[in-house]
C-alpha cells in the first residue's frame, strides 16, 4: 500500500500522540500527593486526550485512499 505525504506525517503524529499518552498516565501515577490532585486529573485528562487523537490520526495515516482520490475505486460495485 502506497501512503501519501500527508498520511505519513498523520502516522507519525499518532505515534508522537501514544508515547505522549504513555508519559502522562507514567507522570500521573509517580506523582507524590493525593488521588484527587488536581494536577493528576489533568494529567489522566490528557492521557484520554492524546490516545483519542492518536486513534484518529492512526487511522487517518493507514486508510486506503487508492480509488477515493483518483475517482475510479474497483470496490464500489
Amino acid at each position: 500500500m502506497k501512503r501519501h505525504l500527508g498520511q505519513k506525517i498523520a502516522f507519525a503524529f499518532a505515534i508522537l500522540c501514544y508515547i505522549a499518552a504513555v508519559g502522562c498516565a507514567v507522570t500521573a501515577f509517580m506523582l507524590p500527593g493525593d488521588i484527587n490532585d488536581p494536577i493528576r486529573g489533568a494529567f489522566m485528562a490528557s492521557v484520554v486526550f492524546f490516545v483519542g487523537c492518536g486513534i484518529v490520526l492512526h487511522v487517518i495515516g493507514t486508510a486506503r485512499l487508492k480509488g477515493i482520490i483518483s475517482g475510479n475505486n474497483p470496490d464500489a460495485g
